[in-house]
């Protein structure tokens, strides 16, 4: 039911980055449900995380070890979130990371660990330990498409993106992939976010692009409002083609857009294959006096469940959506001066119903598969987007079958 989400790209190999996939049977004998990523030595890895204070052991540990050195290995298993599991979750996952960090002869600490599945239960370490070996006889540049696969959970269908950008005489990669389809809330979902490049960033650089541009698309997309115990997104650099990066370099503005897309594309894709969606929508609140109050509104009206079933419906009932802007919570908000539009419709003007709405104007916008609401407070200058999906019979299905 993914809406507008293709097949996968033909991805373009990172230089320095290979992936292996194999099958640990974590959940489901036969499936693809072990990733490893090996990165060339000296690569530099960045990342942001889930804010929930539950946050699962895999979180604790890749931060910890991401203090302690560069990584060379990243290992993700799906199935099982290791979340919730007390001391004994962090033993198992520093256990799966020596046990990999073993067989390919590194450190542990030079290994980070991700895991996303069900929520409290012990992680099964020995089969994932013994799943390693065939991750890692399979290394390949080649196999993007393959661990793409390799991270669903209740996505239907994998997500990638790939995209080169020229930096004077030199051919920068960058190809990344992401999961998540429920569990979604900015700060940041269930979701994991794996984003590589070929290109010699300086290493202030590197957090500060995972930040910014993670702030602009991961962090900007919800389906349901949870915030998982489990959200990753990890920025890859082998520093392997091209010149160096810096803050003051003239290909920051290029290589920049181009990693921005692949963040935007990626987190998009999350969107539309939200757990039963059948819309995509962005919700665009401009005019507003200050950030925190755009986000505001926008959440509000992402996260109504009135708003998002009317919307599965393809039913106008603009009226949940003024209540949703209402009950924001922005101080002094003038009714009478803000406008409420449903794609190029205008739903509210002057505190009520515009007075060229008609309903079946508002039907033909509502029954299209990717709509945008927008909102104009009249308070200032500052524009913020989210992007969302409808709630279907699905949602509620998958969720409440989600452990059988």
């Amino acid at each position: 039911m993914a809406v507008g989400l293709g097949p996968l790209p033909d991805f373009f190999p990172v230089p320095g980055v290979k992936l292996g996939v194999s099958s640990a049977g974590v959940k489901k004998r036969g499936r693809k449900d072990i990733v490893v990523f090996e990165l060339v030595q000296g690569s530099q890895v960045a990342g942001i995380f889930t804010r929930n204070q539950f946050c699962a052991a895999p979180v604790t540990v890749t931060r910890r070890h991401l203090s302690e050195n560069q990584p060379r290995y990243l290992l993700i298993n799906t199935g099982n979130a290791n979340a919730g599991t007390g001391r004994q979750g962090l033993l198992d996952a520093k256990a799966c990371c020596q046990a990999l960090a073993s067989v390919a002869g590194v450190t542990g600490s030079e290994v980070l660990p991700f895991s996303t599945g069900v929520i409290g239960e012990p992680l099964p370490v020995d089969k994932i330990v013994q799943a390693l070996p065939g991750a890692l006889a399979n290394l390949s540049e080649s196999r993007w498409a393959d661990a793409a696969e390799g991270i669903m959970t209740t996505d239907t269908l994998p997500k990638g993106a790939t995209r080169q950008v020229q930096l004077g005489e030199h051919t920068v990669t960058i190809s990344g992939i992401s999961k998540g389809a429920g569990m979604i809330r900015p700060n940041m979902a269930t979701m994991l976010g794996f984003i590589a490049t070929d290109a010699r960033l300086e290493p202030a650089l590197m957090q500060s692009l995972t930040t910014e541009l993670g702030d602009a698309s991961f962090n900007r997309i919800t389906i349901d409002g949870d915030t998982s115990t489990n959200d990753a997104c990890m920025l890859m650099a082998t520093g392997q083609t091209g010149p160096e990066i810096g803050v003051d370099s003239p290909w920051l503005s290029v290589f920049r857009a181009a990693l921005q897309d692949v963040f935007m594309t990626l987190a998009h894709a999350i969107v539309r294959d939200g757990e039963g969606a059948t819309k995509f929508v962005t919700i665009d609140v401009a005019g507003a006096g200050n950030q925190q109050e755009a986000l505001d509104v926008a959440y509000t009206v992402a996260h109504s469940p009135l708003v998002k079933t009317a919307l599965f419906a393809s039913d106008p009932n603009w009226g949940r959506i003024l209540a949703a802007v209402g009950r924001a919570g922005v101080p002094e908000l003038d009714l009478g001066a803000l406008e409420i539009y449903l794609g190029d419709v205008c739903l509210v003007r002057h505190g009520g119903r515009a007075e060229d709405y008609s309903e079946s104007r508002g039907q033909a916008v509502m029954s299209r598969p990717e709509i945008t609401i927008h909102i104009d407070l009249k308070r200032g200058n500052v524009r913020e987007r989210v992007w969302t999906c409808d709630f279907s019979h699905d949602y509620v299905t998958i969720n409440a079958e989600y452990r059988t």
